[in-house]
């Protein structure tokens, strides 16, 4: 099945900022585009406001004045559903409630022809539950575009139930077609991105709920230590707490309230203050020109030790040791096996070693944890989590090494599985989970994770790199400190780190 002809008109329904997005895509890639909206005078209000886009990307240089002028001779406001007939594709970008989507396509499978592809762009209802108000629901698919349209790569392409695989298929071709990188997806809460990407948002809230450390600290170890374009705080005020919120509600009620999708109820009291963010100019920042952003836990400068002792292998950590020469720090290795896990012995007799899901609270000896890295080299940041036993000169000695490395350090309470770690594990666990259960291949969830929250790498990926057992091993000793079953590793993750372990 090919991708929709370029002389087929489609349809747009719905003309707020995402249906605006979408028939701008479709115009720029050559298709005659309609534009429909309930509320007259909306459908050419929108139409105004695509052309004088266009008329930027001419400014910019990103499109030539004949084919400004050539699209905009495309784009037909209606002003009745009925002068949908004809096109080949319909989309719709109305509101988030079943009953309107019902409705809307009841009316649409009278009007158009029944070769005619419909799409629904929304991101929480089911495509399944639209299209079950269908006669034909076999044409029926999920097209699932990322904000804003025109800009962002990623295509969710949601087949249903009953969505034929021809539909589904032609529904890919034409995303291809129009310079979108499509992925499929089976129709499951959340499709790929929404359900895989929960853990970043829910651990930072987790975190910062047991009061490990503020919204700032979270954010910049997430960024500087994790790779992560924003931090979770940060993206959660862009995209706005309501928003964010309603989707974790969503996937979380659509799971029959599943432990591992619980929502957060420091974000729930956020949105009932009407803290919602950018929009509302205060979320879990305040915003305005005059207003000073809050500073991350930075630790004061630090000496580092001269020297430290070596015990075991690091394993993801392990490119620590070559910045520990390189900052001229003798590195000596302690003889015999090896009476812990990997780890760095420092000079008061403080044990610095990898967070491996335990707390510090219950360590026996003097003990403290640091946080994983995606790239310990690139990182310039590393987040501490010291036991009760340790004391300043054993913190101060960890601090000062980091420092020596070029790391900014910030020091946050006890916490298993600590920042980065943590929300990292939970990724790829939710990542495995979903390619077992069929929602997606593993190569469309990395591409969709990387692609459509702008992650460092697909989790999919992290999880080669960490290894499934590692992996398998720390949310087992999470599971143990948390018994609620939100930190359980799922089935997917247990067969891949057995299957690991066996080759």
């Amino acid at each position: 099945m090919t991708a929709l002809r370029l002389s087929s008109a489609v349809a747009v329904v719905g003309t707020g900022t995402m249906g605006q997005g979408i028939a701008q895509v479709a115009l720029v890639a050559g298709h005659p585009v309609r534009l429909y909206d309930a509320a007259p005078g909306r459908a050419r209000a929108a139409a105004d406001a695509i052309g004088a886009r266009l008329d930027r990307l001419v400014e910019k240089g990103r499109l030539t004045a004949g084919d400004r002028a050539a699209a905009g001779a495309r784009l037909t406001p209606a002003d009745d559903l009925s002068e949908l007939a004809g096109c080949g594709l319909v989309i719709e970008a109305v509101l988030e409630r079943l009953d309107v989507k019902q409705q809307l396509f009841r009316q649409l499978e009278d009007i158009v022809a029944e070769d005619c592809l419909l799409a629904t762009n929304t991101s929480s209802l089911s495509v399944t539950a639209i299209a079950g108000a269908l006669r034909e629901p076999g044409r029926f698919v999920g097209l699932h575009f990322f904000n804003p349209a025109p800009l962002l790569p990623l295509v969710e392409v949601v087949s249903g139930f009953a969505t034929e695989e021809r539909a589904a298929t032609r529904a890919y071709a034409t995303a291809k077609a129009w310079g979108k990188t499509p992925v499929r997806s089976a129709d499951t809460p959340g499709f790929i991105v929404n359900r895989v990407a929960r853990p970043f948002y829910a651990e930072a809230l987790r975190l910062y709920e047991e009061r490990v450390a503020d919204p700032a600290t979270i954010d910049a170890v997430l960024r500087e230590c994790g790779g992560f374009t924003m931090g979770p705080f940060e993206l959660t005020d862009l995209i706005g707490q309501d928003v964010n919120e309603a989707v974790t509600r969503s996937v979380w009620e659509s799971f029959f309230q599943d432990p591992k999708f619980t929502p957060s109820l420091a974000q729930r009291r956020l949105v009932e203050s009407q803290r919602l963010g950018r929009k509302s100019g205060r979320g879990w920042y305040a915003y305005g020109d005059d207003v000073p952003r809050p500073q991350p836990h930075t630790a004061e400068p630090a000496d580092a030790p001269r020297s430290v002792t070596l015990h075991g292998d690091l394993f993801p950590a392990e490119a620590l040791v070559g910045l520990i020469q390189k900052a001229g720090i003798e590195i000596r290795h302690a003889q015999g096996a090896p009476s812990h896990p990997g780890g760095i012995e420092l000079p008061s007799g403080a044990w610095l070693a990898l967070t491996d899901g335990s707390s510090t609270a219950a360590a026996v000896e003097p003990t403290i944890h640091f946080d994983l890295a995606l790239d310990y080299g690139a990182a310039t940041r590393i987040a501490l989590s010291p036991s009760s036993r340790v004391d300043e000169q054993g913190l101060r000695e960890a601090i000062g090494l980091f420092q020596a490395l070029g790391k900014k350090v910030s020091v946050i309470g006890s916490a298993p599985g600590m920042i980065v770690a943590r929300t990292v594990w939970m990724l790829v666990d939710f990542a495995l989970d979903a390619v077992g259960r069929g929602v997606a291949d593993a190569e469309d969830v990395d591409t969709a994770m990387r692609l459509g929250v702008n992650y460092p790498l697909g989790p999919v990926e992290w999880g080669r790199r960490l290894t499934a057992y590692r992996v398998a091993e720390s949310l087992e000793t999470l599971h143990e400190e948390y018994p609620t079953g939100r930190y359980a590793p799922s089935q997917a993750l247990r067969r891949q780190a057995v299957r690991e372990e066996h080759s």
